[in-house]
């Protein structure tokens, strides 16, 4: 990619988008272009049409996507995989007919399936049955690979896949409500030990700026007491200044997972983008038909929900107790991808989890 190149992030305000934004402009690209939601609605045809005969972009990110957590994902199944199929429809489509040279869309390790061997390689992809808590989403990400491997067969164009696993940092969503797992625990054991403390100062102050279902910091105590249990940060029916606290985490906390650090999801995004085609994928796929030419983005080493919860507790500084709700879906159990692939092709993470979560603490603390 030529430095003046004219790159459209597609969802640059987000996790996703704004560290691809940050790493290309620190690799020294000057023509960046973004629009916000109300600026620009992905998931309207006529909108996205004008804006790629408009602005004509030569290169495209396709980071923009509604995302969230297991709660998120169960809940609103119908809104995950309509307003998917909408942004990547119309972003890939447009962007073959207004002849980008390459566009990158990203995905999710969600595609895969739920029992698959692990760790999880590309070719893994439709062997068996999805997760069903997540069925829409992954089903949506799947008809976006599809999309960009038969523009390619079709028309010859170079969209290339990629499927970051769970990944968390700068402008993580915190949203109680609809985050996932990560940030999620950051913020629960953030506001347990301020309720440890009785700093309702700082137990305000990040009502303010992250409000929980309309409740923010100008609410009376006790009106955020309830709100906090409400999604597991309980006091424990003791006073408001208690000691006692405790914070639910859904599942068992059996589940291991994997974790990529933003940032660094988006230096092997922008690697992808300078080094490597679809047809250098295609030979690579070693397939008589042409598919599973996407890639995957991971470290290859997974934690238990119960080892990450843990490891926050101690990054925090909260002393309460970690209460594991069996009711409560686990997902898949195990969800580790094999980045083989992408190491062969040049590129390996450097960022561990421990490392990564004091990053992202600082970052929630400052932000």
């Amino acid at each position: 990619m030529d430095k003046a190149a004219k790159i459209y992030i597609a969802g640059h305000n987000g996790l996703v988008g704004s560290a691809i934004w940050k790493n290309l402009e620190s690799k020294g690209y000057t023509n960046l272009i973004g629009r916000d939601s109300k600026t620009l609605d992905l998931r309207n045809q006529v909108e996205v049409e004008a804006f790629f005969a408009t602005e004509k972009p030569e290169y495209v990110y396709l980071a923009a996507a509604k995302v969230g957590g297991i709660v998120a994902n169960n809940t609103y199944r119908a809104d995950f995989i309509y307003e998917n199929l909408m942004i990547q429809n119309n972003i890939i489509h447009c962007a073959w007919k207004y002849k980008v040279k390459k566009l990158l869309f990203l995905g999710s390790t969600c595609i895969y399936p739920r029992d698959a061997a692990q760790p999880m390689a590309e070719n893994c992809l439709l062997t068996d049955i999805l997760e069903y808590t997540n069925e829409p989403y992954a089903i949506a990400k799947i008809a976006g690979l599809k999309l960009c491997e038969s523009y390619n067969l079709q028309y010859g164009t170079n969209f290339i896949a990629v499927m970051p696993t769970n990944l968390y940092g700068p402008n993580d969503n915190f949203d109680l409500e609809k985050s996932h797992v990560l940030p999620a625990l950051i913020r629960k054991m953030y506001l347990g030990s301020c309720l440890e403390k009785g700093d309702w100062n700082a137990i305000k102050s990040d009502l303010n700026r992250f409000p929980i279902t309309g409740v923010d910091g100008t609410a009376d105590e006790h009106s955020i007491i309830e709100v906090l249990e409400k999604f597991g940060i309980k006091t424990n029916g003791s006073s408001q200044h208690t000691k006692n606290i405790s914070v639910d985490v859904w599942g068992s906390g059996k589940p291991m997972r994997e974790f990529l650090w933003s940032e660094e999801m988006a230096d092997a995004c922008v690697f992808i983008m300078e080094q490597v085609d679809f047809k250098v994928l295609a030979a690579l796929s070693g397939e008589k038909d042409v598919r599973n030419c996407h890639i995957n983005i991971g470290t290859g080493k997974e934690i238990s929900i119960k080892g990450l919860a843990s490891l926050i507790k101690e990054k925090v500084g909260f002393n309460g107790s970690i209460v594991f709700d069996a009711s409560k879906p686990d997902g898949t159990m195990r969800k580790l991808t094999d980045p083989s692939k992408l190491h062969t092709l040049g590129w390996k993470h450097q960022i561990e989890i421990e490392e990564g979560i004091e990053r992202i603490l600082k970052w929630y603390l400052k932000s």
